[in-house]
This record gives structure tokens, sequence and C-alpha cells, in this order.
């Protein structure tokens, strides 16, 4: 398990990694509260965090009360407090402040090694929960939810200024396969097409057969050259049923993100060039283009 340890005494943090480090365990340490918070906020394999009461500049509460927004927002995370004035008053504290468990500093070897073995029960059972809660059980792709959420996480890293675009597709006359060939087919045909969307970038299920991808930090032009690489892709599928092998087709909508908008719109308008894929063909991709999206909204 991945853990951090803050303290404002170099010698607590190596007693305490000393006790972890041979048993398999990666101890990150830190002596400033903030520099902690930050390496917890961007390093998500991070599943424990022990703090001292007494750090700096963040109190050791302030540090707890943080990282447990961090965890709130969909991630594992076990929280422990230590401190070497064990009182009622701190142990509350600290529990109300959002940690999972107080222990003594420095730990004995034995107790903080069954803290961690519970710990690291929570910890799974949290990213268990998390799984059910953000994926799509067909797929495994994320579901609208969660793709929605990672979708404005992405906006907002790339900042007002940046690469981002979306691809919305879905399979062509996808009641035709369900009709013909039966929904275990249809579910089938949804299963092979989530595969190949998987790899290229934020990737979900917005429900039936229709499916997006954010793909950060490229322009619209590599957008458009991986939606028609999928789009050959899902052409080359064969799907299979009591009747033969099953062929389908997919479209597809781009569009690229724009100064002020938001990620509605972005989905919007790839959503406006879908339907202008379907009503042109299908197995198309189209992006979208400003007259293209006030004939549409006309």
């Amino acid at each position: 398990m991945h853990i951090v340890i803050v303290d404002s005494s170099r010698v607590v943090l190596r007693i305490v990694a000393g006790m972890l480090e041979p048993r398999g365990h990666v101890v990150t340490q830190f002596t400033d509260s903030v520099e902690a918070l930050a390496y917890v906020t961007d390093t998500p394999k991070v599943r424990a965090l022990i703090t001292s009461l007494e750090v700096r500049p963040l109190s050791g509460l302030e540090l707890c009360w943080s990282a447990r927004l961090l965890a709130e927002s969909s991630r594992p995370l076990s929280i422990i407090a230590m401190s070497s004035a064990r009182n009622a008053r701190n142990l509350a504290e600290a529990l109300d402040s959002g940690a999972d468990d107080f222990i003594d500093k420095p730990p004995g070897a034995e107790e903080l090694q069954a803290r961690l073995r519970a710990a690291e029960r929570l910890t799974t059972l949290q990213g268990d929960l998390i799984r059910l809660a953000e994926t799509d059980p067909l797929t495994a792709l994320l579901n609208r939810r969660a793709f929605l959420q990672r979708t404005r996480d992405a906006a907002q890293k790339a900042g007002p200024f940046g690469n981002l675009c979306a691809i919305l597709l879905d399979i062509d006359h996808f009641k035709r396969i369900n009709d013909e060939y039966g929904h275990d087919v249809g579910d089938a045909a949804i299963k092979a097409v989530a595969g190949l969307i998987e790899p290229e970038g934020i990737a979900g299920r917005l429900g039936g057969e229709e499916f997006a991808v954010i793909v950060a930090g490229h322009p619209l032009a590599a957008a458009e050259a991986i939606a028609s690489r999928l789009r050959l892709k899902a052409s080359d599928l064969r799907i299979r049923s009591p009747k033969g092998p099953v062929r389908l087709t997919c479209s597809f909508g781009v569009s690229e993100w724009s100064d002020g908008e938001t990620v509605e719109g972005l989905l919007k308008r790839a959503d406006i060039a879908l339907y202008e894929a379907k009503a042109t063909g299908r197995n198309r991709v189209v992006s979208a283009m400003a007259d293209l999206i006030l004939a549409r909204a006309g």
C-alpha cells in the first residue's frame, strides 16, 4: 500500500517508515503539511495518510479535513491521525475532522500494522463501492454520471485555452440488430464497440448504444483521426450469433472545446454533429462546425 506520513520531526518519520517499508509498503515522508496535501491530491495511488496533529503550516486537523474532501470525491483513502497527547478531546477532534483512526506517536509496530490492515480493508471496500457507482455494468466503461464528472474535471484541468475534444458515437440500426438477432447479440455488439473505444481517452456509455470519448491534449484534427480509426475498426467487427456473424457500423460526431464553453455545450455540439452523420447516410464522421450548429439549432 502507498502511504504518506506527515510529521514535523524527521526522527518520527524515520521510525514510522522503518516499521512500514520492510512490510512492503511504499512510504512517502513530509514535514510540510501543505506539500503533503498537494502530493496526496496529485497521487491517486496513495491509499493511506498518517499525520501528526502537530504539523504546519496546515494543522493536523486541517490536513485531515482537506484529505477527507479528496476521499469524498470518489477516491479510496484512509486517514490516520497520531499524537503524543492521546486524550478524549484530541481523539474526538481528529475523528470529527475526517480521520478514520487515531494512534499514539510514535506508534507501536504491532498496533500500527493492525491499524493499516484495517485501513487496507476499508480502502478495498471503498474502491469496490466506487467502481459499482461509476461503472456501467454491461461494458465496464464509465456510466453517464461518472463520465460527465470526469469530463468536467478534464475541462477544468485543460483551462479556457486547452485542447479538449468530444467524440460521440452510436451503433447504426441497433434496433434492427436486437430485433433480428436478439438482445444477447445486441449486448455483445455493445460490449464489442466499448472494447474499441476504451483505450482512446475518457470513455463512457451514455445509454443504450450511445458512447462518448473525451480526448484531452489534442486538437480537433487528432480527434477526427481517432474517430475515423474507430469507424473502420467498428466496421471490421463480427459479432457471433446463431444465424452467423453480424456486421455493424457506427456514426460519429466530433466537437472541440472553445473558450468560455461549458461541458454541456461541448457535448451538445458533438451530438448535433452525430445527428448530421446519421441524417446523411450513417457510418460517417462529422465534425461540429459553426454553420452546422446554427442550422440544427434554428
